[in-house]
């Protein structure tokens, strides 16, 4: 997975992109092909459509037909045709051929667009379309989490899309200082306590729909009668129109048109006049002109709306909270719900969809070049996005209790179900299958661990070896687990089925050759050690992969493998094994604890790096001794031994031995490593036994299961309960023994610095962190708090009754955050809860408690369970009683812990002002959404080019950056569409480029997408929504669109102090942005409130000396002096000085530079001075000299705005330039050899010492902030 392989290949593709840019000179290279296929160039086609005038269409040669189709149902004046064809000269084109196949089309084609019949299928998708067109500003669905659409309010701030025609206009409006509004609201201000949730969702304008219709819903004459159908009648639609007019329209093959029926008289026959019409649209035109009016209106206002508004998501994403809506009538909705439609057959022949099929057929494609890899990669996420939108709609009619299950009369927890080719499976450990590891619990946690697995199979995607799509939905309480089928499975008991691994956890354990070879291959990329266990009958069976794994071919010749909840290795610090010691490490903290379950497992971050930091190590001790044989000065091999184990126990930020002067000795000494390993292992026979030796005592010393060459690995059965597997080759076991209790120890010995540990181990060092640092400390309490009442949620919810879910909710919530000790709970009204009834219903009820227990629970009680869940789960003991206490004594908030829970559980409120409602009624709660896990495919060419593109930009050479980001971006889009995570950091990183280079205007589009993807795909108060709105302030504020810029930035703000309180790091770098913007439009006591705050949370988190606060000083120095407040502004200077000078030393360029500022002020102070008494002297006869009290420049503020977001410009000379390029390469040198571990711990200082001293040569250092 390391070799150089893929990154030559990738090499080429970049040249190849350049020569595409430059010559486009096909001839070179295998290579330059691949990318110039996906770079045709576009033509135009004229398009002549019926009642309008043609216009000009840009298409690509790889579009299809379709395409054009759906342009055309998009476009404002052709949005109301869905039934037609397209014309080339008379002849009909086929909607999935690709244009470039098409006989004639070239360079200003004409195509005609030509009305065809409509059939039942083709009318119904008509009024559908129609019904999404009278939707497209309604944001109900996204809201209602349906149809992955999401909320995006970045309009309501900038008023418009950015880069729109307006923008000059906005310009002109921007400089005028006297138009622009600062004043931020209320609770916005620095100190406000106020939090309240309307503002979360603003209203928009367009949101108050232009009512076209009052009902347009299906005739209950539906279906046609025969003799209706031979008339060619197809269905029957209803409508009453804003006049009150109430019509019955037939949809026929030639069209629609108005029939005489009534309400209570069916009467089929054409009305007088009939107004037939092609278009349901053009039919409504006739006959109301307010829908004609509105219309139209609506449809100008639709196609002005920035795409990434409007276009679907891959994945749902859910709101916490919505606004109360009105619930309308909508003919398709209540269609979609009531009929068994799965949702596909408009767009798949046969039916429902053969999901593993599909899912293993996408991963059989070709993947030789790139374009197949993309093709490939694009089949792969689309299947997969649609499989998790089936799963997750399945797993709530599961529980909703809409399904059959397929084993009816066994008891509700083990029933199993089947819809839509989808498998659906209870979180519960039904046959005693997880009795030695936990029971229930470990039933619980298992369909996570076998996600995680699924996704490391895939993610290594071995040719030959299928996994089954898996998604995991928590819902109401219950966690179910939904996979495709393996086709046969259905028609065999599972002991026949299974030809390798084990079905009951290594009683009975097969294998089989076939098995062996393809999870070989996977074995070194999951560092997964081949082993033999023993089975019942005391044999040995050799498997390479843990033992519950298991192998089932299939009725269609493929080898799956299922059950990967242990692919990695066991988490020592949970599995307490007697008569095993510890490293001392985990047993100073206390470990090994013993846990609920035991499917502890390490997290693949924490291996990979274990096993990097491993190699790092191997590199050192290799290289030391090369250089001491070099020296002549070699000791026997014992010592060398104990040096080696002296050095393991060593954290891994020790370095040799200087960075400057032997620098270049460690480097060839690692280089000869390398090439000495290499040699070795590729067998040849010219290695001299000594080198060897060196090698072999590298290896023993890291744990190496190879003698000749570095290669750490895990036995996941190791410590297994029920798994005899070190009973076997015990040299082999021992070593794996010790390498797994030091992946352990790792987690405290400092190699796992900077990884997300496994929570548990975070959390439960939370002392440790207090001392440096309060804020880790918040987030894990807050953490702790909600994870613990979520555990307790869960039980909660499942001994609820549908009837109620809203009043169980609101109860537990009040119980939850209300300061009110005694919460009543809200009963379902008695004649819905008949005892008659209950005794009926009781069996359906999945939970076994009684139906109205929940009612009891009293807040007391429930902070008790919490606290008590807190030490059980996560050995941390919360002194709180209640949810005010939570919030004293670790700075929390409530709605920071509302937020929380409402996520975890997928419950959504009513975004009420908490000023009003105290406390939750049933009325608050609007919905529960299922939480969902599921695999999310990579594009792996496009994120190689994002990587590449990042370490250019990096080394400072920023256009051969841009250009790679560029390619990253449209191989993005090539797989993924045009929404997705990556695509936003791809679009973020080129904004920062564009700015960088000067282009503001290109800088402000792109982060405009990227703001509001974040907004779409993550969430609308994600932390990275609210950096992203940080950034596309700073580029409205280069645009000189001041009053955008303060909108957007105050609107970080609220979200920021919504999600994390105002006591956060990141809470100062905002602040310091809001003072900046107003100190520029000379709001100065605004400014300084929020500058004084920034400086005050500065100090705080990084400590009074730091250079943070220096430069804090200075910009409060700065609008002191704009007030003319020279005594303040000295003061805060001096403080500025004196650290820079403590810090920096007296010559820094910092320090000189406020050095200046001081000498500046005091001659200011002077002068002012002067003035008054030349006043108070002589009284309005003074002599004044005019004092200059200037208002900031627009360029000084932005030059103020760059530092503090850590762009740095500096003018470099020639000379500069070629010093910065030998040292760049110089560097690239001595990362190859050291590998990817230390260049990031190089790339942290590198940032570090930018930070610390601006005048390091770079063209421009573009310095990312961390995650908010």
């Amino acid at each position: 997975m390391n070799g150089s392989g893929p990154h030559d290949s990738l090499k080429g593709e970049k040249e190849a992109k350049q020569n595409g840019h430059e010559e486009a000179d096909p001839g070179e290279d295998g290579n330059d092909q691949e990318v110039i296929v996906i770079q045709d160039t576009g033509f135009t086609v004229k398009i002549c459509a019926p009642g309008i005038e043609p216009f000009s269409l840009q298409v690509s040669p790889q579009e299809m037909v379709q395409e054009i189709h759906q342009v055309l149902m998009d476009r404002e004046d052709t949005c109301h045709r869905t039934c037609f064809s397209l014309q080339l000269d008379g002849n009909v084109l086929d909607n999935f051929a690709e244009l470039k196949t098409i006989e004639g089309l070239q360079e200003g084609s004409l195509l005609k667009v030509v009305e065809e019949p409509y059939t039942v299928r083709e009318a119904r998708i008509h009024v559908r379309h129609i019904r999404d067109l009278l939707k497209s500003l309604d944001p109900s669905d996204a809201f209602n989490g349906v149809d992955c659409n999401s909320l995006s309010f970045l309009s309501v701030f900038t008023e418009g899309d950015l880069g729109g025609t307006d923008s000059g206009k906005r310009k002109k409006k921007g400089t005028e200082m006297e138009q622009i509004d600062c004043t931020p609201p209320e609770h916005i201000l620095p100190g406000s306590k106020e939090r309240p949730l309307c503002a979360l969702q603003p209203q928009n304008r367009d949101w108050k729909p232009l009512q076209c219709l009052k009902v347009l819903t299906m005739s209950g004459w539906n279906p046609p009668p025969g003799n209706r159908k031979m008339h060619g009648d197809l269905m029957y639609l209803y409508v009453i129109t804003v006049e009150d007019r109430h019509v019955s329209i037939t949809a026929s093959t030639r069209g629609f048109y108005l029939n005489q029926s009534t309400a209570y008289n069916f009467n089929p026959k054409p009305a007088n006049p009939s107004f037939l019409s092609h278009s349901l649209v053009e039919l409504l035109n006739q006959i109301s002109p307010t829908f004609k009016k509105n219309f139209s209106a609506l449809q100008k206002k639709r196609v002005q709306r920035h795409p990434f508004e409007r276009i679907a998501t891959p994945f749902q994403v859910y709101s916490w909270t919505a606004p109360q809506a009105e619930h309308a009538m909508d003919c398709v909705r209540a269609e979609d719900a009531y009929t068994s439609r799965l949702g596909y057959e408009e767009h798949i022949p046969g039916q429902t969809r053969d999901w593993n099929e599909e899912l293993q057929t996408t991963r059989e494609l070709p993947r030789k070049n790139l374009p197949e890899r993309l093709l490939r990669e694009r089949a792969i996420f689309k299947v997969h996005s649609d499989f998790t939108a089936a799963a997750t709609r399945g797993a709530m009619a599961v529980i909703d209790g809409n399904v059959m299950a397929i084993n009816p009369s066994e008891e509700t927890k083990m029933q199993m179900f089947i819809w839509n080719n989808i498998f659906f499976s209870l979180g519960f450990d039904v046959r005693d299958h997880y009795k030695d590891f936990g029971g229930d619990v470990a039933a619980y946690v298992a369909p996570t661990n076998d996600l995680n697995g699924v996704r490391t199979y895939n993610a290594v995607d071995v040719e030959g070896l299928y996994t089954l799509g898996t998604v995991v939905v928590d819902y109401r309480g219950y966690r179910v687990t939904a996979q495709s089928i393996i086709p046969g499975i259905l028609e065999r008991e599972q002991e026949q089925s299974v030809i390798y691994g084990s079905i009951d956890f290594g009683k009975t354990v097969v294998s089989h050759p076939k098995y062996l070879e393809l999870l070989e291959k996977t074995s070194r990329p999951l560092k997964i050690q081949k082993h033999k266990v023993l089975n019942d009958k005391n044999e040995e069976v050799e498997l390479c992969s843990s033992v519950e794994c298991k192998g089932i071919i299939g009725n269609d010749g493929r080898h799956y493998i299922l059950d990967l909840l242990r692919t990695f290795p066991p988490d020592l610090n949970f599995l307490p094994v007697e008569g095993e010691e510890m490293p001392e490490e985990c047993k100073k903290m206390g470990f090994p604890k013993q846990h609920r379950h035991k499917l502890c497992c390490l997290r693949q971050e924490l291996v990979d790096a274990f096993v990097e930091h491993r190699y790092l190590l191997f590199m050192k001790l290799a290289a030391l001794q090369l250089m001491q044989q070099k020296a002549n000065k070699q000791e026997n091999s014992a010592t060398l031994e104990n040096d080696a184990s002296a050095e393991n126990g060593t954290a891994e930020s020790e370095r040799p031995e200087s960075e400057d002067g032997k620098i270049e000795d460690g480097v060839t000494g690692l280089d000869q490593v390398k090439e000495l390993a290499e040699t070795i292992a590729s067998d040849d026979g010219t290695v001299d036994p000594k080198s060897r030796e060196v090698i072999r005592n590298a290896c023993k010393a890291v744990g190496s299961i190879s003698d000749t060459s570095f290669d750490i690995r895990f036995n996941p059965d190791i410590f297994s309960p029920g798994t005899c597997a070190q009973s076997w080759d015990q040299p082999a076991a021992d070593k794996n023994c010790s390498v797994a209790k030091s992946v352990a120890g790792c987690c405290f010995a400092g190699h796992g610095a900077g990884l997300c540990v496994k929570h548990r181990e975070a959390e439960g060092r939370k002392q440790q962190w207090a001392a440096v640092l309060e804020l880790p400390s918040a987030a894990s309490q807050l953490e702790l708090i909600t994870r613990s009442a979520k555990h307790i949620f869960k039980t909660y919810l499942q001994g609820v009754e549908l009837s109620g879910l809203s009043a169980a909710i609101s109860h537990f919530l009040n119980c939850f955050l209300s300061s009110f000790p005694n919460p009543i709970a809200h009963l379902p009204a008695d004649e819905l809860v008949s005892k008659k009834k209950n005794k009926k219903r009781k069996n359906r009820n999945l939970g076994n408690a009684d139906n109205t227990a929940w009612a009891s629970m009293t807040p007391q009680e429930l902070w008790k369970n919490i606290c008590s869940e807190a030490k059980n789960y996560f050995d941390f003991s919360l002194e709180c009683e209640n949810a005010d206490q939570a919030a004293e004594v670790y700075n929390l908030q409530k709605i920071t812990l509302l937020r929380e829970i409402s996520l975890k559980t997928g419950v959504q409120e009513y975004n009420f002002d908490n000023r009003h409602k105290p406390t939750f009624t049933e009325e608050d709660i609007l919905n529960i959404f299922p939480v969902v896990k599921h695999v999310n495919p990579k594009a792996s060419d496009a994120f190689h080019f994002f990587q590449s593109g990042q370490a250019k930009v990096q080394q400072g050479f920023l256009k051969e950056g841009c250009e790679l980001i560029n390619e990253a971006l449209n191989l993005f889009n090539n797989v993924y569409g045009a929404m997705h995570v990556e695509i936003c950091a791809c679009l973020r990183l080129l904004a920062r480029l564009n700015y960088i280079m000067g282009d503001y205007s290109e800088a402000l589009s792109n982060q405009q997408k990227a703001v509001l993807m974040s907004e779409r795909v993550l969430g609308i108060e994600h932390p990275n929504t609210i950096q992203e709105y940080m950034h596309l302030a700073l580029y409205c504020f280069a645009n000189s669109q001041l009053s955008t810029a303060l909108n957007l930035l105050y609107r970080a703000r609220y979200l920021m102090l919504l999600v994390f309180g105002e006591d956060h790091p990141e809470m100062a770098l905002l602040d310091n942005n809001i003072g900046l913007v107003l100190h520029g439009v000379m709001e100065y006591d605004l400014s300084l409130r929020f500058l004084e705050n920034a400086l005050a949370i500065s100090s705080k988190y990084h400590g009074s000396k730091s250079l943070k606060v220096a430069l804090s000083h200075h910009l409060v120095a700065r609008v002191y002096e704009s007030k003319a407040e020279f005594r303040s502004a000295l003061q805060h200077e001096k403080e500025g000085y004196t650290i820079y000078k403590n810090q920096l030393g007296e010559h820094h360029e910092k320090t000189k530079e406020s050095s200046e500022y001081l000498k500046y002020l005091t001659q200011q102070a002077v002068a002012l001075q002067r003035t008054m008494n030349e006043i108070y002297k002589n009284g309005s006869n003074a002599n004044i000299m005019p004092l200059k009290f200037t208002a900031p420049s627009m360029a000084s503020v932005l030059e103020q705005l760059n530092i503090i977001n850590g762009i740095l410009f500096i003018p470099l000379s020639q000379k500069d330039l070629e010093n910065l390029k030998a040292e760049v390469q110089r560097r690239q040198q001595l990362q190859e050899s050291m590998k990817s571990g230390e260049q990031l711990e190089a790339e942290d200082k590198a940032v570090e010492e930018k930070e610390a001293e601006p005048s390091m040569p770079s063209t421009a250092i573009p310095l990312t902030q961390s995650s908010a």
